[in-house]
């Protein structure tokens, strides 16, 4: 199959080389005329601009926009006087599902179709594939389904067996027609709030067995700080990098996210290049955002999209607020760590 791919930036060049090794043609377009040579390099077809990328193609089209939330609205704009009914937009970035239905019924008048499709695999997906969930008309589904096979992880398109669907065949593979418009990036939304909440459970257990060693240090006795009950308890200097390589190994709680956790601390064990401030991209809120609207407890994914917010400083003035009235109550002034 011919695609367009607009966006060559840390995902979309890798996904334009993964369908190239699998047989597709790609036509692809970037701002950056460094990205776009690179991939043409692997034997993309390099396109200047968007009309010269739409000419490309042959009716009916398909472009992929791998580009970030807030500008997919504005590539849409630019695209939709070049294209023609039949035509298909797919949006693989991490758009919010309320956009995807408006861009749709905006699209469904002209005749063309759009797809979201929630892409999960980040850097490691060239060599391991792409896990997505998709939103999109059944019979555009059907039209991409080659594109989404070669993308995925199982790298093909499932054989249904006797007794399973084929939702599940595909899902197995590593891709899943999740519903209409919407549905791909909904459940993409609340992947990646699952994946703070994730990381977030590492990031605290570690930092537990990194304070391990409390009993050891030399604890100031005053009335400003809770001493340790026994501090025999906790006279453990454990090697953390080698505690995270451990886990890996037939633990139940090994996972890619933890493969990347041991990387990092086999490389720097005190982590001295991060600073720790933890940005969020929006599904963390926008999965929080819905478990309210429907009424549905999120505790983990709320707590760990708060840490986020933490980590950069949103809770300094409350903190200065809690010492102000510690201060007043009791006299208490504030330790210098």
């Amino acid at each position: 199959m011919r695609i367009g791919m607009v966006g060559l930036g840390r995902m979309g060049a890798n996904m334009v080389r993964r369908l190239l090794r699998g047989g597709h043609q790609c036509v692809a377009y970037d701002r950056s005329r460094e990205a776009v040579q690179a991939v043409a390099a692997d034997g993309a077809v390099a396109a200047d601009s968007l009309a010269e990328l739409v000419a490309a193609l042959s009716p009916p089209r398909a472009v992929w926009i791998m580009v970030p939330a807030a500008l997919v609205d504005q590539v849409i704009a630019e695209l939709r006087p070049l294209l023609a009914a039949g035509d298909i937009l797919i949006d693989g970035g991490n758009s919010h599902y309320q956009d995807d239905i408006r861009r749709a019924e905006a699209l469904r008048p002209a005749g063309l179709h759009y797809v979201d499709a929630g892409t999960s695999g980040g850097v490691l997906g060239l060599e391991q594939g792409y896990c997505l969930m998709i939103g999109a008309e059944p019979a555009v589904f059907a039209t991409l389904e080659p594109v989404f096979a070669t993308l995925s992880p199982g790298g093909r398109r499932p054989e249904v067996k006797r007794g399973k669907s084929a939702a599940q065949a595909a899902a197995e593979m590593g891709y899943l027609h999740c519903g209409p418009n919407g549905a791909g990036h909904f459940v993409k939304m609340v992947h990646n709030g699952i994946e703070y909440g994730v990381m977030a459970a590492y990031a605290e257990g570690l930092n537990v067995l990194q304070h391990a060693d409390a009993g050891l240090k030399q604890e100031e006795a005053d009335a400003e700080t809770s001493p340790l009950s026994d501090p025999r308890l906790f006279q453990y200097q454990l090697d953390i990098a080698a505690v995270a390589e451990v886990w890996r190994h037939g633990s139940i709680i090994s996972s890619r996210l933890l493969d990347l956790t041991a990387e990092a601390l086999a490389a720097d064990p005190a982590l001295r290049q991060f600073g720790g401030r933890v940005s969020d991209s929006g599904e963390g809120r926008w999965t929080v955002q819905a478990a309210v609207e429907v009424g549905v407890p999120a505790h983990v994914l709320s707590a760990a999209l708060y840490s986020r917010f933490e980590s950069r400083g949103r809770a300094e003035f409350a903190d200065k607020l809690l010492s102000a009235m510690r201060l007043g109550f009791g006299g208490h002034l504030e330790k210098k760590s």
